[in-house]
């Protein structure tokens, strides 16, 4: 099996927020998961680097565009890396390949005979890069950035996307899980039976962008240009190699839902005209609400997330991103809600629990595992249940539901352990075979979470197994009741979530 994914890729014109990490961590989850499950991965993320506001950032600071993008995207660069993510691959859209792969798209379609040239009098908003009708202003002002858009009247070239609206049609009613969640399919297909209008797919008069093959006075539309980086990467990401006829039949993107039309419309439409199979599935997040706003650049409401991950860690910053809200919806963010979940389940229900369960055994049976003696069927079932659940959450992008899922297992245990109050048992000799099946059960439970949380907790999940005395094996197969191994020198664990003192600072 292959498994690829995407995230966006992201517009330059400022530093990486606490959204774009949200998106980031919840792709890195589901390529390391699947990883673990024996598939061939590709994750893939990058920087947009051709849009109108970009350019004029570089402009507000004085210096050649290409010279500001080279130094913003060593900073994006560094999101990921800090985070624990691990993509295959990090694009930028002034790759040579990259440029290279758009003309020849771009020349596909134009050939195809769905381009024609007209003039665009209408709309611009440059926070978006999307030309907007009035109907989807509010007060005259984008309802997104709360600006209002520029009036622009051009001579340029156009995608007759009308044309595709009754194969996009046919293609969502053959797919009813072409999108997700099932709300943002609807929204889409709605849109695109409301009639389809042909958009503008190049700039004229902007001297940064992808000049066209045809026409060389006019550049690609930056979406026209960032929406084929998905496929233009699999072209030279790994010199010398096209992975395109591996990994494109698999591709999942993955966005926040302020992109959906132009992923979920626009982009199916433009492979199709270039010849090219539309994606696997897509998936649309909502937003991550500060204080009931969007986080954004242009709202001044952002927070660091690598300030973040300075005071808690990656882990952590990662677990609060499945956990903070379902993945999918809309959802308030709170650096309290960072804090508590990062001393009452990260530090409390898991990290407590490894420290009692290594001191006991390092207490009662002088640091030595003990071999199984009989079967718990109650665990093996809370871990059956639990491994059947979190595949079947993760494979339609639940990242939320399966961090709960592993979360039961590790309630189960803590319920265990108060139940069976192994330090009573301890007292009485008669009682050792007791006390030694239920230090197997917490240790083996135990294992059995870290593993399952690997992908959530990459760096915690080691961590756990070395103190077990356990192989950092992460193979999913390995989700199954009964496969601790004997370990001698067991000693009590340190704190895995050691107490931190709130609040965290955050950017601005």
């Amino acid at each position: 099996m292959t498994y690829y994914l995407t995230t966006p890729i992201y517009y330059v014109n400022g530093k990486p927020h606490i959204g774009h990490a949200y998106t980031t961590c919840a792709a890195d989850i589901l390529v390391r998961h699947r990883r673990q499950r024996g598939d061939a991965t590709f994750f893939l993320t990058g920087v947009d680097e051709h849009a109108t506001k970009v350019f004029r950032v570089a402009e507000e600071q004085g210096l050649p565009v290409q010279e500001y993008v080279d130094r913003i995207a060593e900073v994006w660069r560094e999101l990921p890396r800090r985070l624990n993510a691990q993509p295959d691959f990090f694009i930028r859209t002034s790759d040579d390949g990259h440029k290279r792969f758009v003309r020849d798209f771009l020349q596909r379609i134009y050939d195809n005979g769905d381009v024609y040239e007209d003039v665009y009098i209408g709309l611009y908003c440059v926070g978006c890069e999307e030309f907007k009708s009035e109907d989807e202003l509010v007060d005259g002002k984008c309802a997104i950035h709360g600006t209002v858009p520029e009036r622009i009247e051009e001579k340029n070239y156009f995608f007759r996307l009308s044309a595709y609206q009754e194969r996009l049609l046919e293609l969502y009613d053959a797919r009813p899980d072409f999108v997700l969640p099932q709300f943002r399919f609807n929204e889409a297909r709605a849109f695109i039976a409301g009639g389809l209008q042909d958009f503008s797919i190049s700039r004229a008069g902007q001297p940064w962008g992808i000049p066209l093959p045809w026409d060389e006075s006019q550049v690609a539309y930056v979406w026209a240009d960032a929406l084929i980086n998905y496929l233009s990467a699999l072209t030279y990401a790994r010199p010398g190699e096209d992975l395109r006829a591996t990994f494109w039949p698999e591709v999942r993107h993955l966005m926040a839902k302020d992109i959906l039309r132009f992923h979920c419309v626009y982009w199916p439409a433009m492979l199709l005209a270039a010849g090219y199979d539309v994606p696997k599935q897509i998936f649309v997040h909502g937003y991550l609400l500060l204080d009931d706003k969007k986080v954004s650049k242009s709202l001044g409401n952002v927070v660091d997330p690598l300030e973040l991950i300075d005071v808690y860690g990656a882990d952590a910053i990662r677990y609060w991103c499945a956990r903070a809200v379902s993945f999918g919806q809309d959802g308030s963010a709170s650096i309290d809600g960072i804090h508590e979940r990062y001393e009452r389940e990260l530090g409390n229900d898991l990290g407590n629990l490894l420290s009692r369960t290594t001191a006991m055994v390092a207490r009662y049976r002088d640091g030595r595992i003990p071999e199984r003696s009989g079967r718990n069927d109650e665990l093996a079932a809370a871990v059956d249940e639990m491994r059947s659940a979190v595949e079947r959450q993760l494979d339609v992008f639940d990242i939320t539901g399966a961090a709960d899922s592993i979360w039961q297992l590790v309630r189960w245990l803590n319920r265990y352990v108060t139940d069976r109050a192994p330090w009573e048992v301890a007292k009485d000799e008669a009682r050792a075979r007791e006390l030694d099946a239920i230090l197997y059960d917490l240790a083996d439970g135990l294992r059995v979470v870290s593993i399952a949380l690997a992908s959530y907790l990459p760096e915690t999940a080691p961590r756990i197994l070395e103190a077990l005395g356990q192989p950092v094996d992460l193979s999913w197969v390995n989700v199954d009741y009964g496969r601790l191994v004997a370990a001698d020198a067991v000693v009590g664990a340190a704190p895995l979530f050691p107490r931190v003192d709130a609040p965290t600072p955050a950017g601005a």
